[in-house]
């Protein structure tokens, strides 16, 4: 069982970030600079090709910690941000650019699929080593709330398998912007916590009816579909309820 070793700290407008390791995975975690002990912890994913301290996400971290006293964690899937690439890695993005450049939509889908499920396989099991390791600290324990608040395209791919796997997750913010298979719709139909799913309208890859099966196919009888106009990499989290999380993790 891997330790969770500090790395790096700064502090600023009363958020504490904090980067971090668990075995080779690397990670941030951002938290209040004071308050109670034991709040609650929100796992954010990022998208694909991206990393856990985009621009976008560590926004959206600070601001849940500063308006909802949340911590919130990201750690880098698989072949991203600061881990290494392996040779699977290598292949799936030389096929992504060719299946672009040449205008290969079902390769370009076949090849997205196929490394979303090896993610998700590799991903969900350091999520969960990560989020051991997290309970060990003193500050968030094991009476800590967990919700997981989202991220599109791959963190969804992630974030449902993680959801359905783990059940120290109580509420969870998922995205479009993602090819719909049907391992990913076996996972949601395992989902039974609240969902929030928020949907990029206008995805110029992924047909919208087959989010909607997506979303009919979450097992929870509270959950809420949000729909903006754009595609994945616009997506707009205006006007979605922002008190959802807080809702079910306090």
């Amino acid at each position: 069982m891997d330790p969770l070793l500090f790395t790096s700290e700064t502090s600023s407008d009363g958020v504490v970030e904090r980067g971090f390791t668990v075995g080779d995975v690397p990670g941030v975690l951002w938290s209040p600079a004071s308050g109670p002990e034991h709040a609650p912890v929100v796992l954010m994913g990022h998208g694909g090709g991206l990393h856990k301290k985009t621009p976008a996400l560590a926004a959206r971290a600070r601001d849940a910690v500063t308006r909802q006293g949340f911590s919130v964690v990201a750690i880098d899937a698989p072949g991203h941000g600061d881990r290494p690439r392996t040779a699977e890695d290598e292949r799936v993005r030389a096929g992504f650019r060719q299946a672009h450049a040449t205008g290969d939509r079902e390769r370009f889908r076949s090849v997205s699929v196929d490394y979303a499920l090896s993610l998700a396989e590799r991903a969900v099991p350091e999520w969960r080593a990560t989020l051991d390791a997290l309970q060990r600290l003193p500050e968030i324990g094991r009476d800590a709330p967990i919700g997981y608040g989202g991220g599109i395209s791959l963190g969804t791919a992630i974030g449902i398998p993680l959801t359905a796997a783990d059940p120290r997750i109580s509420a969870a913010v998922f995205g479009g912007g993602f090819f719909v298979y049907e391992e990913l719709l076996e996972a949601a139909r395992r989902i039974t916590v609240p969902v929030q799913f928020l949907l990029p309208w206008d995805d110029e890859h992924v047909d919208r009816q087959s989010c909607f099966a997506l979303f009919d196919a979450f097992a929870t009888e509270e959950k809420t579909l949000h729909a903006n106009p754009g595609d994945h990499r616009r997506i707009r989290w205006i006007g979605v309820d922002e008190g959802f999380l807080a809702r079910h993790l306090n």
